[in-house]
């Protein structure tokens, strides 16, 4: 038996956080901290949480084996694992399943009657036209109890778990995305906030006529200046001296429902002492406010590219007087609240838009199964065989994201913030690629309005923008990621200046980032979860994640704070991980399917096997190329040209004819 002792200074230098004592040379890891407010807020929700752990420099015993549980424990979340290099399997296998017997009844009965009612009933064509949902689909859909999917029973409500709004929602999206948002913006964001925060008493109040259709509600948090910079809304509330109740002043804009709303979830600055300093600042609540206060009107409904049957509108508040006993959560928590509304209602997009690329697919598997050109059917060529193919694992991945993230949420997982973000993202872009690719296929009569499949192509193009544009999506997935990654790092930091009392920690921290830099792995494995005749794409997926882990330590490393200016960096960071997390998903859903010999699981093998040899081959390319002094180069060029492009107010290059 021996003691090995390591060094301060070797530790330091081994696991590059930074300077060891008097070593000079690496910058110590200060990690998101005196970010810019509007971004950090929304593109790194938990990042405020850093801002309160980053303490002093002494390190306690319990601070010690704290750092040893946090680094040990922490999140199941897999997302959030595998920005550490953790495989946490306990929420992704076996592919999750939260159904009771008596909640798949439950949903088997409403199943039919919902796609009755959207193939006999509901007209999407003439919604389309009209600009708004016709009057008998929107009282048959109140009959149907449609607008209180989710709302307890006791309280009108069919009360159903996340899972089986997910299939019910998948209908919806399969025949009618104008529908699916006048539906969904009431009870996916437009109400959630009284179903996550709301007292007792509000409930009773305001769910039952929602539950029913009676009362309509809408999602109040855009304004002219504020998007995805939630913190810079203008819309104030300000408390009486009677304290009795906030007189609210502002506009809304893009609101979904915002013409046939009677109750809104209203988000506004008040103004608040804190209670340390006495310091008055402006923070932002949530409010539920209904249009029989007074002050509340509308503008006319919104002219838009898609989603005509949906009303949207502004929506104003002149000298409301809203009751203080209608702030939904605290006062100043209304910025969580907002984020976890629509971190809540994220993997509906993903079954909606699921569903939607079923309907697409199966318009293009009859057009190519019946089409004839040169001879021959169109199905049997091979560049429309890569077409339907691809269709098929995009649509796969989604539904299969959108289910195991319900799941989780059913089974009481907290910690789900990145996988739901990541289904938004992946969700909206594949079924867009799959509806194009729909309309290619199909060619001139795809392009025509008889076979509905441009309209749903107008319809889809709002989902890459509304509830988190992708692209600040992207943001948060990365800097989320990167903020759990530096909290392991810190831990470790701490751990450094107790080299003798952490020794085996070190050691084991230590030697998996020498495994990792010599390509040899650092023991994570699939193997006792995945099927053994998905063993290659497993394998696949466990190297992706050593190297996807890699490098998020060096690039948290290299920029420290910076990190958040870094958007090449984290965009491809984010693309990464969307991969990597899809591969997961379609591992565990196709060695359920094989372990059960579902009468699919060899398609659902091919479908697995074809995502995870492409995503593995994208992740590899992105992540190498963060490492390459050409890649940093590119970026430099892609500042200069935009950079003169806004000098030139647009196209720098003059006609080459010179006329």
């Amino acid at each position: 038996m021996y003691t090995l002792r390591l060094p301060p200074k070797l530790c330091w230098s081994l696991l590059r956080l930074g300077p060891a004592p008097g070593s000079g040379g690496i910058p110590a890891l200060t990690y998101l901290v005196s970010q810019p407010l509007g971004v950090r807020q929304y593109a790194a929700q938990a990042a405020e949480a850093v801002l309160d752990k980053t303490g002093t420099s002494t390190t306690s015993a319990a601070q010690t084996v704290q750092d040893k549980k946090s680094l040990a424990a922490e999140s199941k979340s897999f997302a959030v694992g595998m920005f550490k290099g953790q495989v946490n399997t306990e929420q992704v296998f076996p592919y999750p399943s939260a159904l009771s017997e008596e909640q798949a009844q439950t949903l088997q009965e409403l199943v039919g009657p919902v796609s009755r009612f959207f193939e006999e009933v509901n007209d999407p064509a003439k919604n389309d036209v009209l600009e708004h949902v016709e009057e008998k689909t929107m009282q048959g859909l109140k009959e149907l109890g449609a607008f209180g999917l989710q709302i307890p029973v006791q309280l009108g409500g069919l009360g159903l778990s996340n899972t089986q709004y997910a299939r019910l929602v998948e209908i919806v999206g399969m025949h009618d995305l104008g529908v699916g948002i006048t539906l969904g913006a009431h009870q996916s964001i437009g109400f959630k906030g009284i179903l996550l925060y709301g007292t007792q008493e509000q409930k009773e109040k305001y769910l039952p006529k929602l539950a029913t259709g009676e009362s309509i509600a809408a999602f109040c948090l855009t304004e002219p200046t504020s998007g995805s910079d939630a913190a810079s809304i203008r819309t104030t509330a300000v408390l009486s001296p009677c304290g009795t109740y906030y007189t609210l002043n502002g506009g809304k804009i893009w609101i979904s429902n915002g013409g046939l709303a009677e109750i809104f979830t209203v988000f506004a600055k008040t103004p608040l002492k804190d209670e340390a300093t006495g310091e008055v600042k402006d923070k932002i609540t949530a409010f539920i406010v209904e249009r029989a206060f007074g002050g509340v009107t509308r503008g006319p409904p919104e002219k838009k590219m898609g989603i005509k049957a949906s009303n949207t509108a502004e929506v104003h508040f002149d000298g409301v007087r809203v009751p203080a006993e209608n702030v939904l959560g605290a006062p100043g928590a209304g910025f969580k609240v907002a984020m976890n509304i629509l971190n809540n209602g994220r993997f509906g997009m993903a079954a909606a838009l699921a569903g939607t690329m079923r309907g697409i697919i199966g318009k293009a598997v009859d057009y190519a199964a019946n089409r004839t050109q040169f001879g021959d059917k169109i199905h049997n060529f091979g560049a429309i065989q890569e077409k339907l193919a691809r269709m098929a694992v995009l649509q796969y991945v989604t539904e299969s994201m959108a289910y195991m993230i319900s799941a989780n949420m059913d089974q009481g997982a907290s910690d789900f913030q990145i996988e739901a973000a990541i289904s938004k993202i992946f969700g909206s872009e594949a079924a867009w690629t799959v509806t194009d690719e729909c309309i290619q296929l199909m060619g001139g009569m795809g392009y025509m309005k008889d076979t509905g499949v441009e309209r749903v192509m107008r319809d889809l193009r709002i989902f890459r923008i509304f509830e988190g544009t992708n692209d600040i999506l992207r943001l948060f997935v990365a800097l989320n990621g990167f903020q759990n990654a530096g909290n392991q790092l810190r831990g470790l930091q701490r751990a450094i200046k107790n080299p003798i009392g952490n020794a085996g920690l070190l050691v084991s921290e230590v030697s998996k980032r020498v495994r990792r830099k010599a390509g040899l792995g650092t023991g994570i494995t699939l193997k006792t979860v995945v099927h053994p005749s998905l063993s290659s794409s497993g394998e696949r997926t466990v190297r992706a994640i050593e190297l996807f882990a890699g490098v998020v330590e060096e690039q948290l490393l290299k920029h420290g704070k910076k990190i958040i200016d870094e958007q090449f960096v984290l965009k491809r960071i984010a693309d990464s991980a969307i991969d990597l997390y899809a591969m997961v998903v379609v591992l565990s859903r196709a060695s359920r399917s094989l372990e059960r010999g579902h009468t699919s699981a060899q398609h659902e093998k091919m479908l697995c096997d074809t995502w995870c040899i492409e995503a593995s081959d994208r992740i590899t390319q992105n992540l190498m190329s963060l490492r390459s002094d050409t890649t940093r180069q590119f970026f430099r060029n892609l500042r200069g040209i935009s950079r003169a492009m806004v000098e030139c107010e647009g196209v720098v290059s003059p006609n080459p004819l010179g006329i």
